[in-house]
Protein backbone atom coordinates (compact mmCIF):
# COMPACT_ATOMS: atom_id res chain seq x y z
CA UNK A 1 0.00 0.00 0.00
CA UNK A 2 1.25 3.54 -0.51
CA UNK A 3 2.57 5.52 2.38
CA UNK A 4 0.31 8.63 2.88
CA UNK A 5 2.71 11.37 3.88
CA UNK A 6 2.42 14.57 5.59
CA UNK A 7 4.78 17.39 4.43
CA UNK A 8 5.71 20.82 4.48
CA UNK A 9 6.07 22.61 0.82
CA UNK A 10 6.95 25.30 -1.28
CA UNK A 11 4.33 26.00 -4.30
CA UNK A 12 6.28 29.09 -5.79
CA UNK A 13 9.23 30.97 -5.23
CA UNK A 14 7.77 34.14 -3.81
CA UNK A 15 5.37 31.94 -1.35
CA UNK A 16 6.12 30.39 2.22
CA UNK A 17 5.90 26.61 2.53
CA UNK A 18 2.93 25.49 3.86
CA UNK A 19 1.52 22.01 4.61
CA UNK A 20 0.94 19.45 2.07
CA UNK A 21 -0.08 15.66 1.70
CA UNK A 22 1.55 13.56 -1.12
CA UNK A 23 1.85 9.34 -1.32
CA UNK A 24 5.02 7.68 -0.83
CA UNK A 25 5.64 4.51 -2.98
CA UNK A 26 4.61 0.94 -1.84
CA UNK A 27 7.78 -0.04 -0.82
CA UNK A 28 9.79 -2.59 -2.99
CA UNK A 29 11.85 -5.72 -2.84
CA UNK A 30 14.87 -3.72 -2.12
CA UNK A 31 13.23 -0.38 -0.94
CA UNK A 32 13.21 0.64 3.12
CA UNK A 33 10.48 2.90 4.66
CA UNK A 34 11.82 5.16 7.15
CA UNK A 35 10.09 7.20 9.56
CA UNK A 36 11.48 10.48 9.40
CA UNK A 37 12.34 12.26 12.91
CA UNK A 38 14.50 14.72 12.09
CA UNK A 39 15.32 16.85 9.11
CA UNK A 40 18.38 19.13 8.80
CA UNK A 41 17.62 22.98 6.67
CA UNK A 42 20.32 23.60 3.89
CA UNK A 43 21.47 26.77 2.23
CA UNK A 44 20.65 25.29 -0.98
CA UNK A 45 17.60 24.01 0.05
CA UNK A 46 16.60 27.83 -0.43
CA UNK A 47 18.04 28.17 -3.52
CA UNK A 48 15.38 25.18 -4.92
CA UNK A 49 12.61 26.77 -3.10
CA UNK A 50 13.68 30.00 -4.53
CA UNK A 51 14.00 28.84 -8.13
CA UNK A 52 17.85 31.07 -8.09
CA UNK A 53 19.05 28.07 -10.46
CA UNK A 54 16.38 28.02 -12.35
CA UNK A 55 14.15 24.85 -13.11
CA UNK A 56 12.24 23.90 -9.64
CA UNK A 57 9.23 22.22 -10.22
CA UNK A 58 6.60 22.93 -7.88
CA UNK A 59 4.91 22.07 -5.15
CA UNK A 60 8.10 21.00 -4.04
CA UNK A 61 8.59 19.07 -0.76
CA UNK A 62 13.13 20.29 0.48
CA UNK A 63 15.61 18.53 2.95
CA UNK A 64 18.29 16.03 2.05
CA UNK A 65 19.42 15.53 5.60
CA UNK A 66 17.09 13.25 6.91
CA UNK A 67 17.00 10.71 9.65
CA UNK A 68 14.62 8.42 11.27
CA UNK A 69 14.09 4.98 11.72
CA UNK A 70 13.27 1.98 9.87
CA UNK A 71 9.79 0.90 10.00
CA UNK A 72 9.46 -1.67 6.96
CA UNK A 73 11.66 -3.45 4.64
CA UNK A 74 11.60 -5.50 1.53
CA UNK A 75 11.91 -8.65 0.83
CA UNK A 76 15.69 -8.64 -0.62
CA UNK A 77 16.90 -5.91 2.10
CA UNK A 78 19.67 -7.28 4.01
CA UNK A 79 21.76 -4.74 5.61
CA UNK A 80 18.53 -3.32 7.10
CA UNK A 81 15.31 -4.17 9.56
CA UNK A 82 12.61 -2.76 11.13
CA UNK A 83 13.90 -0.39 14.07
CA UNK A 84 17.41 0.50 12.87
CA UNK A 85 18.30 4.49 12.78
CA UNK A 86 19.12 5.73 9.41
CA UNK A 87 19.74 8.19 6.98
CA UNK A 88 19.44 9.42 3.42
CA UNK A 89 21.41 12.50 2.36
CA UNK A 90 21.40 14.47 -1.16
CA UNK A 91 20.32 11.02 -3.68
CA UNK A 92 18.09 8.47 -3.66
CA UNK A 93 19.72 6.72 -6.72
CA UNK A 94 22.47 7.04 -9.76
CA UNK A 95 22.39 5.31 -12.83
CA UNK A 96 24.87 2.49 -10.90
CA UNK A 97 26.54 2.09 -14.61
CA UNK A 98 29.06 4.76 -15.51
CA UNK A 99 32.42 4.86 -14.36
CA UNK A 100 32.31 7.15 -11.60
CA UNK A 101 28.93 5.25 -9.80
CA UNK A 102 31.31 1.81 -10.44
CA UNK A 103 33.86 3.96 -8.11
CA UNK A 104 32.14 4.66 -5.44
CA UNK A 105 31.20 8.22 -6.12
CA UNK A 106 27.49 8.18 -7.31
CA UNK A 107 27.81 11.83 -6.96
CA UNK A 108 29.22 12.45 -10.01
CA UNK A 109 26.87 9.94 -11.95
CA UNK A 110 27.52 11.05 -15.92
CA UNK A 111 23.72 10.58 -16.09
CA UNK A 112 23.22 12.31 -13.14
CA UNK A 113 22.08 10.98 -10.05
CA UNK A 114 18.74 10.96 -8.53
CA UNK A 115 18.49 13.67 -6.10
CA UNK A 116 16.71 13.48 -2.78
CA UNK A 117 14.35 16.06 -4.02
CA UNK A 118 13.62 17.66 -7.88
CA UNK A 119 14.53 14.76 -9.80
CA UNK A 120 12.30 12.67 -12.06
CA UNK A 121 10.91 10.30 -10.52
CA UNK A 122 9.58 7.20 -12.30
CA UNK A 123 9.66 4.94 -9.43
CA UNK A 124 6.46 7.39 -8.13
CA UNK A 125 4.46 7.20 -11.16
CA UNK A 126 2.14 4.68 -9.48
CA UNK A 127 1.49 7.11 -7.10
CA UNK A 128 1.43 9.81 -9.09
CA UNK A 129 4.39 11.93 -7.96
CA UNK A 130 6.33 12.89 -10.95
CA UNK A 131 9.47 14.16 -8.91
CA UNK A 132 11.07 12.96 -6.00
CA UNK A 133 10.05 14.89 -2.58
CA UNK A 134 12.47 15.79 0.50
CA UNK A 135 12.92 15.05 4.07
CA UNK A 136 10.52 17.83 5.38
CA UNK A 137 7.98 15.31 5.80
CA UNK A 138 7.03 12.32 7.99
CA UNK A 139 8.25 9.40 5.75
CA UNK A 140 10.07 8.21 2.74
CA UNK A 141 11.35 5.59 0.91
CA UNK A 142 14.84 4.72 -0.60
CA UNK A 143 16.62 1.68 -2.11
CA UNK A 144 18.59 0.49 0.56
CA UNK A 145 21.91 0.87 -1.61
CA UNK A 146 21.19 4.79 -1.20
CA UNK A 147 20.63 4.84 3.40
CA UNK A 148 22.59 5.53 5.69
CA UNK A 149 23.43 3.52 8.88
CA UNK A 150 23.76 6.16 11.53
CA UNK A 151 26.18 4.76 14.75
CA UNK A 152 24.55 5.14 18.02
CA UNK A 153 26.63 7.48 19.46
CA UNK A 154 25.10 9.98 17.26
CA UNK A 155 22.52 11.98 18.19
CA UNK A 156 19.82 11.29 15.72
CA UNK A 157 19.14 15.60 15.67
CA UNK A 158 22.82 16.12 15.38
CA UNK A 159 23.26 13.62 13.21
CA UNK A 160 20.85 14.84 10.47
CA UNK A 161 23.00 17.97 8.95
CA UNK A 162 26.11 15.35 8.78
CA UNK A 163 24.36 13.81 5.56
CA UNK A 164 24.83 16.75 3.65
CA UNK A 165 27.00 19.86 5.42
CA UNK A 166 29.04 16.55 6.95
CA UNK A 167 30.17 14.78 4.28
CA UNK A 168 30.59 17.67 2.01
CA UNK A 169 33.25 18.72 4.17
CA UNK A 170 34.83 15.08 5.07
CA UNK A 171 34.75 14.62 0.99
CA UNK A 172 37.28 16.78 0.03
CA UNK A 173 39.49 16.75 3.21
CA UNK A 174 39.94 12.82 2.38
CA UNK A 175 40.69 13.84 -1.00
CA UNK A 176 43.70 16.26 -0.23
CA UNK A 177 44.56 13.94 1.81
CA UNK A 178 44.50 16.24 5.18
CA UNK A 179 46.37 14.50 7.90
CA UNK A 180 48.77 15.25 10.96
CA UNK A 181 50.50 18.84 10.49
CA UNK A 182 48.63 19.73 6.93
CA UNK A 183 47.92 23.68 7.85
CA UNK A 184 43.93 23.92 6.56
CA UNK A 185 42.00 27.30 6.36
CA UNK A 186 38.30 27.42 6.32
CA UNK A 187 36.82 30.10 4.78
CA UNK A 188 33.25 31.28 6.51
CA UNK A 189 31.94 29.58 10.07
CA UNK A 190 28.54 28.37 9.06
CA UNK A 191 26.58 24.93 8.63
CA UNK A 192 29.68 23.73 6.78
CA UNK A 193 31.95 25.94 8.06
CA UNK A 194 32.27 24.13 11.23
CA UNK A 195 31.91 20.67 10.01
CA UNK A 196 35.11 21.53 8.03
CA UNK A 197 36.52 22.53 11.23
CA UNK A 198 35.84 19.94 13.18
CA UNK A 199 36.39 17.47 10.83
CA UNK A 200 39.75 19.03 9.87
CA UNK A 201 41.01 19.41 13.89
CA UNK A 202 39.96 15.78 14.22
CA UNK A 203 42.46 14.88 11.59
CA UNK A 204 44.95 16.24 13.06
CA UNK A 205 45.33 19.67 10.90
CA UNK A 206 46.52 23.07 12.04
CA UNK A 207 42.96 24.98 11.39
CA UNK A 208 42.53 28.25 11.16
CA UNK A 209 39.32 30.55 10.31
CA UNK A 210 38.82 32.91 7.54
CA UNK A 211 35.96 35.72 8.80
CA UNK A 212 34.23 38.94 8.47
CA UNK A 213 34.14 39.81 12.39
CA UNK A 214 35.67 38.40 15.12
CA UNK A 215 32.13 37.30 16.80
CA UNK A 216 32.46 33.41 16.08
CA UNK A 217 36.13 33.48 17.18
CA UNK A 218 35.20 31.30 20.35
CA UNK A 219 33.38 28.94 18.78
CA UNK A 220 36.24 28.43 16.07
CA UNK A 221 38.18 27.80 19.15
CA UNK A 222 35.68 25.78 20.56
CA UNK A 223 35.60 23.81 17.35
CA UNK A 224 39.38 23.38 17.19
CA UNK A 225 40.82 26.17 15.45
CA UNK A 226 44.12 27.50 16.55
CA UNK A 227 43.65 30.90 14.98
CA UNK A 228 41.42 32.87 13.17
CA UNK A 229 42.10 35.46 10.80
CA UNK A 230 39.67 38.69 9.63
CA UNK A 231 39.70 38.79 5.76
CA UNK A 232 39.88 43.03 6.12
CA UNK A 233 42.79 42.82 8.07
CA UNK A 234 45.24 43.60 5.39
CA UNK A 235 48.52 42.77 7.36
CA UNK A 236 47.01 39.73 9.01
CA UNK A 237 46.06 38.68 5.28
CA UNK A 238 49.95 39.71 4.07
CA UNK A 239 51.48 37.45 7.26
CA UNK A 240 49.34 34.51 6.42
CA UNK A 241 50.50 34.28 2.64
CA UNK A 242 51.77 31.10 0.94
CA UNK A 243 50.80 29.15 4.59
CA UNK A 244 47.96 26.94 3.87
CA UNK A 245 47.81 23.38 2.24
CA UNK A 246 44.04 23.54 1.28
CA UNK A 247 41.18 26.15 2.14
CA UNK A 248 37.74 25.46 2.53
CA UNK A 249 35.35 27.88 0.93
CA UNK A 250 32.23 27.33 2.31
CA UNK A 251 30.76 30.47 1.37
CA UNK A 252 27.18 30.21 -0.65
CA UNK A 253 27.08 34.12 -1.85
CA UNK A 254 29.39 36.27 -3.68
CA UNK A 255 32.33 36.99 -2.66
CA UNK A 256 35.65 37.89 -3.21
CA UNK A 257 38.47 34.78 -3.62
CA UNK A 258 41.24 36.24 -6.13
CA UNK A 259 43.29 37.53 -2.56
CA UNK A 260 42.63 34.24 -0.56
CA UNK A 261 44.61 32.72 -3.67
CA UNK A 262 47.99 33.93 -2.46
CA UNK A 263 47.36 32.16 1.15
CA UNK A 264 48.02 29.34 -0.35
CA UNK A 265 51.48 27.60 -0.37
CA UNK A 266 52.64 25.91 -3.75
CA UNK A 267 50.55 23.36 -4.70
CA UNK A 268 48.07 24.44 -2.66
CA UNK A 269 44.41 24.24 -3.04
CA UNK A 270 41.46 26.38 -2.89
CA UNK A 271 38.21 23.97 -2.52
CA UNK A 272 34.62 25.51 -3.42
CA UNK A 273 31.89 23.93 -1.69
CA UNK A 274 28.87 27.15 -1.39
CA UNK A 275 26.86 27.30 -3.91
CA UNK A 276 27.26 30.30 -5.33
CA UNK A 277 24.72 31.72 -8.29
CA UNK A 278 27.80 34.64 -9.99
CA UNK A 279 30.97 34.20 -11.03
CA UNK A 280 33.78 34.92 -8.89
CA UNK A 281 36.87 36.57 -10.55
CA UNK A 282 40.16 34.54 -10.43
CA UNK A 283 43.21 36.19 -11.82
CA UNK A 284 46.34 33.42 -13.53
CA UNK A 285 49.06 35.47 -12.28
CA UNK A 286 48.77 34.18 -8.13
CA UNK A 287 47.55 30.34 -10.04
CA UNK A 288 50.62 29.90 -12.07
CA UNK A 289 53.44 31.59 -9.86
CA UNK A 290 52.82 29.13 -7.26
CA UNK A 291 50.97 25.88 -9.24
CA UNK A 292 47.98 26.90 -7.12
CA UNK A 293 44.49 25.50 -8.05
CA UNK A 294 40.95 26.37 -7.31
CA UNK A 295 38.60 23.06 -7.27
CA UNK A 296 35.13 22.41 -6.69
CA UNK A 297 33.57 19.33 -4.84
CA UNK A 298 30.15 17.52 -4.23
CA UNK A 299 29.11 16.12 -1.44
CA UNK A 300 30.51 12.12 -1.21
CA UNK A 301 29.59 8.86 -2.46
CA UNK A 302 27.65 6.37 -0.63
CA UNK A 303 30.33 4.50 1.06
CA UNK A 304 32.28 7.42 1.89
CA UNK A 305 29.46 9.06 3.33
CA UNK A 306 29.31 5.67 5.42
CA UNK A 307 32.90 6.49 6.39
CA UNK A 308 32.11 9.99 7.55
CA UNK A 309 29.19 9.20 10.13
CA UNK A 310 31.57 6.05 11.49
CA UNK A 311 34.61 8.95 11.59
CA UNK A 312 32.14 11.67 13.52
CA UNK A 313 30.89 8.56 15.48
CA UNK A 314 34.66 7.68 16.81
CA UNK A 315 35.46 11.64 16.88
CA UNK A 316 32.35 12.74 19.18
CA UNK A 317 31.63 14.91 16.16
CA UNK A 318 28.09 16.10 15.76
CA UNK A 319 26.37 19.61 14.30
CA UNK A 320 25.72 22.69 16.32
CA UNK A 321 21.87 22.56 16.02
CA UNK A 322 19.09 24.77 16.37
CA UNK A 323 15.68 22.29 16.38
CA UNK A 324 12.52 23.85 15.31
CA UNK A 325 9.20 22.70 14.84
CA UNK A 326 7.88 22.53 11.30
CA UNK A 327 5.73 25.52 11.75
CA UNK A 328 8.77 27.55 11.93
CA UNK A 329 10.74 26.78 8.68
CA UNK A 330 10.06 29.97 6.88
CA UNK A 331 11.08 32.09 9.70
CA UNK A 332 14.38 29.74 9.94
CA UNK A 333 14.43 30.55 6.11
CA UNK A 334 14.48 34.21 6.86
CA UNK A 335 17.26 33.77 9.04
CA UNK A 336 19.17 31.54 6.52
CA UNK A 337 19.06 34.54 4.39
CA UNK A 338 21.32 36.45 7.28
CA UNK A 339 23.45 34.23 8.41
CA UNK A 340 21.63 34.38 11.74
CA UNK A 341 21.83 30.68 12.72
CA UNK A 342 24.32 28.45 14.67
CA UNK A 343 25.00 26.40 12.71
CA UNK A 344 22.35 24.31 11.32
CA UNK A 345 18.62 24.37 11.54
CA UNK A 346 16.76 21.00 12.22
CA UNK A 347 13.13 19.96 12.20
CA UNK A 348 11.85 17.76 14.24
CA UNK A 349 9.62 16.44 12.19
CA UNK A 350 7.87 14.32 15.15
CA UNK A 351 6.19 17.87 15.63
CA UNK A 352 4.78 18.22 12.71
CA UNK A 353 0.83 18.51 13.39
CA UNK A 354 2.03 20.67 16.34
Amino acid sequence: MPIATRAFAATAADKPLTPYSFDRRDPGADDVAIEIQFAGICHSDLHIVKNDLGGTRYPIVPGHEIAGVVTAVGENVSRFKVGDRVGVGCMVDSCRQCRPCQEGEEQYCVPGMTQTYGSADPKGAAVGQTITQGGYSSAIVVDQNYVLRIPDSLPLDAAAPLLCAGITTYSPLRHWKVRPGSKVAVVGLGGLGHMAVKQAAAMGAEVTVLSTSDRKKADAERMGAKHFLINSDKAAMQAAAEKFDLIINTVSATHEIAGHLNLLAKDGTMVMLGLTTEGLPVFAMPLLWRRRSVAGSLIGGIRETQEMLDFCAANDIACDIEVIAPDQINEAYARLEKSDVRYRFVIDMSRLDG
